[in-house]
């Protein structure tokens, strides 16, 4: 079995469940965007030269000892191994699509718990991320920054002792930083206070996207927020007010919204909750939009207490494995659209009540 394999069979760890806040927050991130000096952007530079700086990546993470990573040329993988470090949140939609003529050569490195990965000629020439489960940005930010120091002995950043780190695209410039944490959001949704949120996370300088990041839908009830500035702000600025005040702010609003729900309008809750539970147990075929929807009622009824005996993990576990690329890798074959419909029933009912058919 392959390590991209035997990572489909299990939840990474930003997936546990157990982090800080975890009833909300599902996941940390941490992203710096890094470019090698006296080298063109990706989007200028040639096949050759992008080839040159996947290659002095791959050299300068085996100089920094950091070569357990599992390393993947992305140019080389099937469409649907790209899609599934997407759906694990390892790459971008971006960085996995797909080029015909192969002058793009890109590569990403994952470590074996995937609490950081190494994605190579995206946007900029490096971009390091850090996942951490729950509330923990600044953790994975340390984590970021050990990584970062370590690659900078091997690699020299492009900076500017005006404008900081230099990159692609000029909302990175300065830090490099993108601090994004994923929250669910359920109870906000379906109080009709979620507009709220965006516009307050606008008025802050916060980006409000889905699942997905950027232009993607938020399904699920999942919504990544994250900062939009890093150019006249520090790191430290950055992460404290996200972790510090904003991020709790949001937490707060979301539990005060569930204890009124339950208190308001507890018939009506639960009753949401069982149907999704009766709904994923029963089911003979779901799309993955729909799973994706009753997954989120079903997480919030675990995490009010109206549903025992599953865990926030195992729920969390769902939201990643029924979805298209993981479900096919589990089962060993690329699938159409309505067989995958049958089979994601199925693994749910398997998840869900073991000793079901």
């Amino acid at each position: 079995m392959s390590q991209l394999e035997a990572m489909t069979r299990r939840a990474g760890e930003w997936l546990r469940g157990s982090g800080p806040s975890g009833e909300v927050v599902i996941s940390s991130r941490i992203r710096l965007a890094r470019n090698i000096a006296g080298r063109f952007f990706v989007n200028r530079a040639s096949a050759d030269q992008r080839r040159e700086v996947l290659d002095r990546c791959r050299m300068a993470l085996g100089e920094a000892e950091a070569d357990e990573m599992l390393w993947l040329e992305l140019h080389e993988q099937p469409d649907i191994d790209r899609q599934l470090l997407v759906e694990r949140q390892l790459i971008s939609r971006q960085h996995a699509e797909s080029d015909e003529d192969r002058d793009w050569p890109r590569a990403v490195g994952v470590d074996a718990a995937e609490r950081s990965a190494l994605m190579i000629n995206e946007e900029d020439h490096v971009r390091m991320a850090c996942l951490r489960s729950g509330l923990q940005l600044i953790d994975a930010h340390e984590q970021a920054d050990r990584l970062d120091d370590r690659l900078e002995e091997h690699l020299d950043w492009a900076y500017s002792s005006e404008l900081g780190y230099l990159t692609a695209c000029p909302t990175n410039v300065g830090t490099g930083l993108r601090a994004s944490v994923m929250v669910h959001l359920p109870a906000l949704k379906l109080s009709g206070e979620i507009d709220k949120v965006r516009r307050a996370a606008r008025d802050m300088q916060l980006a409000v996207r889905g699942m997905f990041g950027e232009g993607s839908e938020a399904l699920g009830d999942l919504y990544q927020i994250s900062n939009q500035a890093t150019l006249g702000r520090s790191e430290r600025e950055i992460l404290e007010s996200l972790e510090g005040e904003v991020i709790p702010e949001v937490v707060g609003y979301e539990l005060q919204a569930r204890e009124a729900l339950l208190h308001n309008r507890r018939s009506q809750l639960e009753d949401r909750v069982w149907r999704a539970w009766a709904l994923l147990t029963h089911a003979r075929v779901m799309s993955a939009e729909e799973v994706l929807s009753l997954l989120s009622h079903l997480r919030l009824g675990v995490s009010l207490g109206i549903l025992e005996g599953i865990s926030m993990a195992l729920v969390n576990e769902l939201f990643l494995l029924t979805q298209p690329a993981h479900l096919q890798k589990l089962l060993g074959a690329e699938i159409d659209r309505g067989e995958r419909q049958e089979q994601r029933a199925r693994l749910i009912r398997q998840r869900l009540i073991p000793d079901s058919a």
